[in-house]
């Protein structure tokens, strides 16, 4: 752990780097004490969420090629782990408890399990966390700032407000009203910031920063809802679920029309993408909380959900040509949220179609969790593979042009290198020079002087001098042109 702490910053014209480093090839990047706008990121980064430098892009954490810290490449949207697991154990204890699955005979054990590895999960990952945030404040500071990284700071609230609400019975009939008030304060004080910009505009605004991850900023409003409802305080429960919906309602829309940095999605579907069902799906079943009825209400968002999902998994042909990262977990949330929406409804409309919708989704949430769970364990402890260095973080805070160094002017910009290239290498002559090679030639050449391919003329002069030429050598202009 000493190893960790052994950067430090200084800030130089050329870029900033670590001064000092006690390990070869440990050095620290640029220092974020200017903070730095959200249209950077756009511009530095690519790929939904931003975690790509582009090929014009220089990173301020040399070397690339060797493995930074542990802490440094450990990022904050490891927290989706931790509500993807939360989510599935609330899955299974509503297996395990709905009237509408009981056929299955589902064990309470299974619930205890999942709910003691989530738990695990949570702690470990928010303890690392932690540990980043004291020898590398810089860096959480760099994520903070991320147009998308900035939404996962919600994750550690959600998953655990989804670890209360999944609380096995044989631990606890219900939490103490306390959990929620520890629990939300946080995740209030985050949605005042993060709001308070979208509202006020800037570099901040909706409709610059807006992706697939900003879901989780407006999930946290119903998770939120759904364990107020589940404490009784109904007040609290439907003034949370209307901010949610709001924040949802302008978050669909601006997601829908274009995304903020107007590219054209990408071929491959991003696992970030499913978020899109994930409001919806947990808005209906906060509200049949709230009210004790999967009403009209709640089966309007529960419909939403469920085709946002089905125009999503139709296309599985998107699913692949992209590589396993942590981003993979965010499949599991809105798969989970899904099924026991679909549970819910079951119980409320019990028909054989729906009882087998729930069993189905619900195996699918299953193996989809179950596969990468063990999939993060592979990549972390046999491939370790997991944890890549963050380009995120590693941006320097002006762009740094690309020079062609073959260029004969090494002034160019990178766009201006081929237009330098088709300049021509002979003289360029004057439309003056034209006119005394005109009148060097008439009378003695009637057809149409050739001239040098180099020869560059604005194009609607040249056809007018082109024309008056071959007025100049029309035979019954021979005596008389217009140049005599």
């Amino acid at each position: 752990m000493e190893n960790q702490n052994s950067f430090t910053l200084e800030e130089r014209s050329d870029g900033i780097y670590g001064s000092g480093h006690r390990d070869a090839g440990s050095v620290f990047l640029q220092s974020v004490s200017v903070e730095i706008p959200a249209a950077r990121y756009f511009q530095a980064l690519e790929g939904p969420e931003l975690e790509v430098l582009r090929d014009c892009e220089n990173v301020g954490l040399p070397p690339v090629d060797k493995k930074w810290p542990f802490l440094l490449r450990f990022p904050n949207a490891c927290f989706g782990m931790c509500i993807g697991l939360a989510s599935q154990a609330s899955l299974w204890k509503a297996l395990s408890t709905s009237p509408a699955v009981k056929f299955l005979h589902i064990p309470p054990q299974i619930n205890l399990a999942l709910w003691l590895l989530a738990v695990c999960i949570l702690t470990m990952v928010f303890c690392t966390y932690f540990l980043k945030s004291i020898y590398h404040f810089e860096a959480v500071k760099r994520e903070f700032c991320h147009p998308v990284r900035v939404n996962f700071f919600f994750a550690p609230w959600v998953a655990s407000m989804t670890l209360a609400i999944a609380v096995p019975p044989v631990i606890a009939k219900s939490v103490h009203p306390s959990v929620w008030c520890i629990f939300m304060a946080p995740l209030l004080i985050l949605e005042l910031k993060i709001y308070g910009q979208w509202l006020s505009g800037g570099e901040k605004r909706l409709s610059k920063v807006a992706n697939p991850s900003t879901h989780l900023s407006v999930v946290g409003n119903f998770v939120g809802s759904l364990l107020a409802a589940r404490l009784e305080w109904k007040e609290p429960a439907k003034l949370l679920w209307a901010v949610g919906l709001a924040h949802y309602l302008v978050l669909f829309v601006t997601l829908y029309q274009r995304l903020p940095t107007s590219e054209t999605l990408p071929k491959e579907l991003h696992p970030v993408f499913f978020l899109f069902l994930a409001a919806p799906a947990t808005a209906s079943w906060a509200w049949e909380t709230i009210f004790g009825e999967f009403d009209t209400v709640s089966r309007i968002m529960y419909f939403v959900s469920l085709f946002i999902y089905t125009s999503l998994v139709v296309r599985i042909k998107l699913f692949r040509g992209f590589r396993f990262s942590i981003s993979w977990w965010a499949y599991t949330y809105p798969m989970n949220s899904v099924s026991i929406a679909t549970i819910r409804y079951s119980e409320q409309v019990p028909h054989l179609f729906t009882h087998v919708l729930a069993v189905l989704l619900s195996t699918v949430a299953t193996i989809t969790v179950f596969s990468i769970f063990v999939t993060t364990l592979l990549h972390a402890f046999v491939w370790k593979t997991l944890f890549p260095n963050d380009m995120a973080i590693a941006i320097t805070t002006k762009q740094r042009n690309s020079i062609n160094k073959s260029s004969p002017n090494p002034k160019l910009k990178v766009y201006d290198i081929e237009q330098a290239n088709t300049k021509p290498k002979g003289p360029v002559r004057t439309s003056f020079e034209l006119l005394k090679a005109t009148i060097r030639n008439h009378g003695q050449r009637r057809e149409k002087p050739v001239y040098p391919d180099n020869i560059l003329v604005d194009d609607k002069r040249h056809a007018d001098e082109e024309q008056m030429l071959d007025r100049s050598a029309s035979p019954k202009n021979a005596g008389h042109g217009p140049l005599d």
